[in-house]
C-alpha cells in the first residue's frame, strides 16, 4: 500500500480523501491544516498535523502528499514536500505563475519525485471516447476547437473565504473553473502557437475576471475558440467541448460536458453516439476522476515511471491562460514561446 496524506482540509480535500480510501493500493494515513478546527472530523481515523514540516518530519510513512491549499500556495508547498523527498499530487490550478509552475517541475525533478496534477475531467467515459477515436486518427487534418464554460458562481460563492477571486491566491474564470475544460482543448489539440483575448469583471465583486473570450491558433495551424463565465443566470448552463475535423465532427456537453450531443464521423457506426449515452446515463461521471489520478500515481510510485497528468500537463493550461490575461489586459495578440 502506497501511504498519502493530505494538506488542506477545505472543501476539495473531502474529494481527495474519499479518493485515497477508494483507490487500490492507496491509503490516507494523516491529515494536515493550519486551521487545528478543520481536523477535528478526521482526528479518530487519521494523524493530525497543524504544521506541514513537521508532519514530514516526524511520519516517515509517508510516501505522497495531496496538496489541497488555496491555489497561489501550491508552489511553496510543493517545495517543502519535494525537499523532504515525498510524492507529489497538487490540486489545479498547478499555479497561478508560469515560472512557480516551472520550479515546481524543477524542484520535483531534483529531489527525484514525481509529480502529478489534478485535471480528472481527461477520465470521463464520454472524454475518454474521444480520446479514443482521435489516437485513431479519425478526424484527419485538424480544423478548429471550440471550449465553452458558461456557468453561475454566485456572490455568495466568492464571500466564502477572502481568497476568492483575489489574483494572488485563486485567480477568476479561466483559472478556477474553465481550466478543466481548457486542459481537455490542449490534450485534443496540441500546443497553442499565439492567442487573442478580452477579459472583464462584469458582475461579481472579485479582483480577477469573471467573464473571458479568446481565440487562439495552435502550432498545427487549427484554431480555437474559449468562453468562460462564472457570470450565467441563474445557474450553469452549459459546458462543453467541440472538435472538428475534416472527416469528423464531436461535441461533449450538457451542464457538465458529461454526454455526447454531436459524433459524427466519416467511418462511423449508425447508432453509436445514441448507444454510448444509453451506457453511460446512470453513472456519466464514471470512476471518479480523483480516484483515476490516485490510482496513477500508486501505479507510477511502483512502476517508477511519470504520472499520466505530469507537472508538464498541468503546466500547459497555466501558460494558455496567463497569455489570455496578458492579451486582455494589452489589447495585443500574444505569442507563445
Amino acid at each position: 500500500m502506497i501511504k498519502f496524506a493530505i494538506v488542506g482540509m477545505g472543501h476539495i480535500a473531502k474529494k481527495h480523501v474519499e479518493a485515497i480510501n477508494e483507490a487500490d493500493g492507496a491509503e490516507l494515513v494523516a491529515v494536515c491544516d493550519a486551521a487545528a478546527e478543520r481536523l477535528e472530523e478526521y482526528s479518530a481515523k487519521y494523524e493530525t498535523y497543524t504544521d506541514l514540516d513537521e508532519m514530514l518530519r516526524t511520519n516517515q510513512d509517508i510516501q505522497v502528499v495531496n496538496i489541497c491549499v488555496p491555489s497561489g500556495l501550491h508552489a511553496r508547498l510543493t517545495k517543502i514536500v519535494a525537499e523532504h523527498r515525498r510524492h507529489i499530487v497538487v490540486e489545479k490550478p498547478m499555479s497561478l505563475k508560469l515560472e512557480d509552475s516551472e520550479e515546481m517541475i524543477r524542484i520535483a525533478r531534483e529531489n527525484n519525485v514525481k509529480l502529478a496534477v489534478v485535471h480528472p475531467n481527461r477520465f470521463r467515459p464520454a472524454i475518454m471516447k474521444l480520446r479514443e477515436k482521435m489516437d485513431q486518427g479519425v478526424f484527419g487534418t485538424m480544423s478548429h476547437a471550440n471550449a465553452t464554460v458558461r456557468w453561475n458562481r454566485g456572490q455568495a460563492y466568492y464571500d466564502q473565504a477572502p481568497w476568492r477571486g483575489t489574483k494572488e491566491f485563486d485567480g477568476g474564470v479561466l483559472m478556477n473553473q474553465a481550466i478543466h475544460n481548457l486542459d481537455l482543448m490542449l490534450w485534443f489539440m496540441g500546443e497553442v502557437e499565439s492567442v487573442q483575448a478580452m477579459a472583464a469583471t462584469r458582475l461579481r465583486k472579485i479582483e480577477a475576471e469573471d467573464v473571458a473570450a479568446a481565440v487562439v491558433r495552435f502550432k498545427s495551424g487549427a484554431l480555437g475558440v474559449i468562453e468562460a463565465a462564472t457570470t450565467i443566470y441563474p445557474k450553469n448552463l452549459e459546458e462543453s467541448l467541440s472538435i472538428f475535423g475534416e472527416k469528423a465532427s464531436v461535441k461533449i456537453g450538457g451542464s457538465n460536458a458529461l454526454f455526447i450531443e454531436t459524433w459524427d464521423m466519416e467511418d462511423g457506426v449508425e447508432g453509436e453516439k445514441e448507444s454510448f449515452n444509453e451506457s453511460i446515463k446512470d453513472n456519466p461521471l464514471g470512476k471518479p476522476g480523483h480516484q483515476w489520478i490516485i490510482e496513477d500515481m500508486v501505479q507510477a510510485v511502483q512502476e517508477n515511471r511519470e504520472p499520466i497528468v505530469s507537472g508538464q500537463d498541468g503546466m500547459a493550461p497555466v501558460k494558455l491562460i496567463l497569455a489570455i490575461l496578458e492579451s486582455a489586459e494589452t489589447g495585443k495578440e500574444v505569442k507563445l514561446a
